[in-house]
């Protein structure tokens, strides 16, 4: 059974292909998902169960969870309930119920299956990727070279390839942020409506990156230059939905008092002294508070790990990732150069993601290796901005803006 659900996810890779692009560049994309998740479910059989480079062990955590959740489905029927303790496992829920349902399928342990599962949102997440970049103007061979970095990013290949919840919450981040800014480029109440079933369920899986994309996907929806009547009752719709949701938690904890206390908890003293204690951590001269020496927590948070750090053996592997990132940051300011004199409001979606969210993490760096795999989503989303560079001075036909605010008028589909 459990390879019968590998083949299923197989199958549904085709079909996303197939759904997302044209024949003429599904059969280009096609090989290059598939060799990706092949090569995850490589990478998992030997690299990672063996554990031959050293690195994280989160995944044994969240498998631990969803095999107690498939065998209390077994004794008491499926149902959304589980004897795991639900202090941990709320945080994690979702990833760990996929998991749990593919697990309770297969009738025992599945870590093949389920990383099949973890590679078709590792390849969905590259589709996401080229279908932002084509929207904020990059041009096709651009976004195709983007999305083959996505995929076989070497970090990335491996925290999506065995449970980890890093996929899930890639996905999920770029997915929100894509659907707010094709808001903002045309409005469309389908897209609107499926951001905030992404918000919630991003919510169990990290929770204050919903905050983080909350308010670049309501930029998107305010920054549409159609449907105002049908922004304005959406809005007041949303603002009534959270007054009656907030009177109703008044006696306990409310969305904000669970995002504030995790935001808490990550920068205190002992929890940072606590992850500044494993192999890669790092400790600075803050006299104890989170918001000190913030300027080289920023060059840590974006730039580690460094050529001369000490650390796993993945984190020296990571340092070849690294140097590519590097790149990509010089690629990222030049398209967002581009992206300014174009489209500015696609550019401010973009920053309003990846400025809050640089910062608060450096609030919270004390260790690289846990950082390197917290800020994937900020590396993908700056990616989007290398892809712009790339594409030089072509505009693609799906931009609506492509010349400068004293441009006579606007051109599409052709060189400027």
């Amino acid at each position: 059974m459990e390879y019968l659900i590998v083949a299923t996810t197989v199958m549904a890779l085709v079909f996303l292909v197939l759904a997302n692009f044209g024949k003429h560049a599904a059969w280009r994309v096609l090989p290059v998902l598939l060799l990706a998740f092949t090569v995850r479910l490589v990478v998992h059989i030997l690299v990672v169960r063996p554990n031959v480079v050293g690195y994280s062990g989160d995944y044994l955590g969240y498998e631990a969870m969803s095999t107690e959740t498939a065998a209390f489905w077994s004794r008491e029927g499926f149902q959304f309930a589980t004897s795991v303790p639900s202090a941990f496992f709320d945080s994690v829920a979702v990833p760990c119920y996929v998991f749990a349902i593919v697990m309770y399928l297969a009738g025992g342990p599945a870590p093949i299956a389920c990383t099949g599962v973890v590679a078709l949102i590792a390849c969905a997440l590259c589709i996401v990727m080229y279908k932002f970049a084509r929207l904020i103007g990059a041009n096709e061979r651009s976004a195709f070279a983007l999305l083959v970095m996505t995929a076989f990013a070497p970090m990335f290949v491996i925290c999506t390839s065995d449970m980890f919840k890093d996929g899930f919450n890639a996905l999920l981040v770029v997915s929100c942020l894509f659907l707010a800014a094709s808001c903002a480029r045309r409005f469309d109440t389908r897209k609107l409506l499926m951001i905030p079933p992404l918000l919630w369920t991003l919510w169990y899986v990290r929770t204050y990156m919903v905050f983080m994309c909350g308010f670049p996907a309501l930029l998107g929806i305010l920054g549409s230059r159609a449907a105002a009547l049908t922004r304005t009752v959406v809005i007041l719709a949303g603002l009534l939905t959270s007054v009656l949701f907030l009177l109703g938690n008044a006696g306990g904890d409310t969305l904000t008092d669970t995002a504030l206390g995790q935001l808490e908890f990550g920068q205190s003293e002992e929890a940072r002294s606590a992850y500044a204690k494993q192999g890669s951590g790092v400790l600075f001269e803050d006299n104890g508070s989170a918001w000190d020496a913030l300027i080289p927590k920023l060059f840590y948070t974006l730039l580690a790990p460094f050529p001369w750090t000490d650390g796993s053996t993945a984190l020296q592997l990571a340092k070849i990732e690294t140097l590519a990132w590097y790149f990509l940051l010089y690629s990222a300011v030049r398209g967002a150069r581009r992206l300014w004199r174009y489209d500015r409001r696609m550019l401010l979606i973009i920053m309003l993601f990846i400025v809050p969210s640089t910062i608060i993490y450096a609030t919270t760096v004390a260790n690289i290796g846990l950082i390197f795999r917290q800020r994937i989503p900020i590396v993908m989303v700056t990616s989007l901005l290398s892809a712009v560079a790339w594409s030089r001075k072509e505009v693609p036909a799906n931009t609506e803006e492509v010349l400068p605010d004293d441009a006579e008028e606007p051109v599409t589909g052709r060189k400027v």
